[in-house]
């Protein structure tokens, strides 16, 4: 099966425009672009036959050549990192089987997680796509909620049925908790989405094709198309191995990172 990595990333950012272009500190006191750490993270997941980033930005595409990275560019159009993987295997020519989408703003995704994806949709040819999920531990969860208290998005969460599809997805915490229950809560029952995708090459095609759906406006949320128009989302639970993982959502999201790539180091 041959399996492709593609790297959406836009400089127009409603929320934090130039996300892609930020950079981070690092372990040794350097600094990367979030564009290039996502790159790298995608490079070291194994038995991956290529990876592009996907763009359609002078700038991003500029940055991502000169650290290595081959470029795909595509329309301006796109409404969404899966709509620009979608265009991005039309204008690419490219004919692999299983494509990951593993989004620009998540440099912290371990492989494993990619390795997990590709794993099941080999294991059940039914599976017309796969994303990631991660049980919240106590400070992931209480840093989801401290977001919503301050009226900012932070990550996803998700809730799926008993044969592991999602039945929804929102930028609320959901399940709702009781707060005097939660401390006794162990573990916690809420999983943390994480934004990678694996799709079968015609499933991501039918995504262009549907349209934006009013669940996919009103969360901005992109997967909610695939649920919109009965195409099942496989969520697959992974184990964080002890790393506690961020996507970069928000400018305060960068001192996270750090914050966590700095105990990835010791």
């Amino acid at each position: 099966m041959k399996t492709v990595i593609l790297i959406p990333a836009r400089y127009a950012s409603t929320r934090y425009p130039g996300k892609p272009l930020v950079t981070v500190r690092q372990p040794d006191g350097s600094h990367k672009s979030l564009i290039q750490m996502s790159w790298e993270a995608a490079c070291s997941v194994p038995g991956v036959d290529a990876v592009y980033v996907a763009t359609d930005d002078a700038r991003i595409e500029d940055a991502a050549k000169r650290f290595g990275a081959e470029v795909i560019m595509t329309s301006r159009d796109c409404e969404n990192g899966t709509a620009r993987c979608a265009d991005a295997v039309t204008n690419g020519g490219l004919d692999a089987d299983l494509i990951v989408n593993l989004q620009g703003d998540a440099p912290l995704t371990p492989p494993w997680f990619v390795e997990a994806l590709i794993d099941e949709m080999k294991r059940d040819p039914d599976a017309v796509m796969a994303t990631p999920i991660i049980r919240c531990d106590r400070e992931t969860y209480g840093n989801f909620v401290e977001d919503r208290k301050n009226g900012m998005v932070g990550g996803t969460t998700a809730v799926r049925d008993n044969a592991g599809n999602a039945l929804y997805f929102s930028k609320e915490v959901i399940p709702w908790l009781d707060p005097k229950k939660v401390a006794d809560m162990d573990p916690i029952p809420v999983f943390h989405h994480v934004g990678v995708y694996a799709y079968r090459r015609q499933t991501l095609l039918d995504y262009a094709a549907w349209g934006e759906c009013e669940l996919e406006q009103l969360e901005g949320l992109e997967q909610l198309r695939f649920l919109a128009n009965g195409a099942s989302v496989r969520c697959v639970e992974v184990d964080g191995r002890g790393r506690v993982f961020w996507e970069l959502n928000n400018p305060h999201d960068t001192a996270r990172i750090e914050q966590a790539l700095e105990a990835i180091a010791q």
